[in-house]
């Protein structure tokens, strides 16, 4: 099958009042004169990111900052109240900015076991979502975090930020339109230099973390000393390994370029084999997806920082009449003879894709990053990450990516929840 072409003008038309409309978005917009007011929940790392970066609009009012932990509250607030504006409310629950009728919209920079619950409650409460990768904790949560925002007819954009760059979506248009000829092959890849996370040791809870509700959807365990405020990554109760932290901005973008949605098979190996520590994903992985007529791998190295096209993280296209390289903010295409074209570059401002979630917030159009498309490029980590755990090759739905004969394997598609959090839709 042949990649359909993806032109500006279709690329325009998904942000467009018509296109919300069809797709069914809520058409009680804001008026152009109004402030988008957001809360956010979660400051300490990423989330003091998004405050001022939204903070930069003059169209927006941070209302809440939102953290478990006391001393990132003041971080938060000193990134999301530029001067002249209100103050925002500190508050150590995100129930708090749901129940206030004024806010418009919840941005979410918490840890991956609160995505999915977080983002329901949110949409059943009226509010809007911008919601950090990956998507969800579980496939079963990513499937409700998209009926949650049909149902109720809400904007959840993902914060795969490169969908909103100009130079990303002329890369994919040009895969998608044939500048390299028919593509049947992509792969992803992220290299970092991790050090090891040493054995945890049962400790006090400090006294600026509430670690009940740093807990929250998760069941209760015990407060060991190399978790917070990085490390749960590597816990499958908590995170979804590297696959999940950076992998989903390449495999989104892979997916993205080919037309893909959800693979048939799926394969994957690797380990934990730089260091004798309590990280239970992998530092090594490698994944094939299978999609029938076309395929993608995905590498992750945590602990070797040496990338492939000479870059750390990426996403190539290796056509029948050339190749295409995103090299993280930029690209480069290599004719059929190997011979590179100049490199297209951009910058890696998350801008556009914070404007573009705001706009969509304001006229009801459907996000460049919707929760549909994030929930896909998700779903690939989880599969990933599920192939490696059980340690053999899934068979998928190609309809609709779920595990197909393989109990042992279904028994990841979601999780236990705390008493009173399982996410309902």
């Amino acid at each position: 099958m042949a990649n359909s072409p993806l032109t500006r003008r279709e690329f325009l038309r998904q942000t467009t009042l018509a296109g919300a409309v069809s797709a069914g978005f809520s058409l009680n917009v804001l008026g152009a004169a109004d402030r988008v007011r957001l809360g956010i929940m979660g400051v300490n790392g990423r989330g003091s990111d998004l405050a001022r970066g939204f903070a930069r609009f003059a169209d927006v009012e941070i209302t809440h900052i939102c953290d478990v932990d006391e001393r990132a509250l003041a971080k938060g607030l000193k990134e999301a109240a530029p001067a002249g504006r209100p103050a925002p409310r500190a508050v150590k629950d995100f129930r708090r900015i749901l129940e206030d009728p004024g806010v418009d919209a919840l941005v979410i920079a918490a840890p991956d076991h609160w995505h999915g619950p977080a983002t329901i409650l949110a949409c059943a409460a009226g509010k809007h979502v911008y919601v950090e990768k990956p998507v969800s904790h579980n496939p079963r949560e990513g499937e409700l975090m998209v009926a949650a925002a049909r149902k109720h007819r809400r904007v959840v954009q993902v914060g795969t930020q490169r969908r909103s760059m100009p130079q990303i979506i002329e890369a994919i248009e040009k895969v998608r339109g044939g500048a390299i000829g028919r593509v049947r092959f992509a792969r992803g890849w992220y290299n970092n230099a991790r050090g090891s996370i040493g054995r945890g040791k049962p400790a006090p809870v400090p006294s600026w973390l509430d670690w009940e509700l740093w807990q929250g959807p998760a069941p209760g365990r015990p407060f060991r000393d190399n978790l917070v405020h990085y490390n749960w990554h590597w816990f499958w109760h908590w995170g979804t390994g590297e696959l999940g932290n950076n992998g989903i901005h390449a495999l989104d973008l892979c997916r993205w370029g080919l037309g893909v949605d959800y693979p048939r098979r799926v394969s994957a190996g690797g380990g934990r084999y730089h260091f004798d520590d309590d990280q239970e994903t992998p530092d090594t992985h490698v994944v094939t997806f299978d999609f029938g007529d076309r395929a993608i791998t995905w590498e992750g190295r945590s602990c070797q920082r040496h990338g492939h096209e000479g870059a750390m993280f990426g996403a190539a296209f290796y056509g029948d009449q050339g190749t295409l390289v995103i090299d993280g903010s930029g690209y480069v295409i290599f004719d059929a003879a190997d011979k590179p074209a100049p490199r297209v570059g951009g910058s890696g401002d998350d801008a556009p894709h914070l404007r573009n979630f705001l706009d969509c917030v304001r006229n009801g159009a459907r996000p460049n990053a919707d929760i549909e498309d994030g929930h896909k490029a998700t779903l690939l980590c989880h599969l990933g990450n599920i192939a490696w755990r059980v340690g053999r090759t899934l068979s998928c739905d190609p309809r609709t990516g779920r595990i197909q004969g393989d109990r042992g394997a279904e028994k990841f598609w979601s999780r236990i929840y705390r008493k009173g959090w399982a996410p309902r839709v």
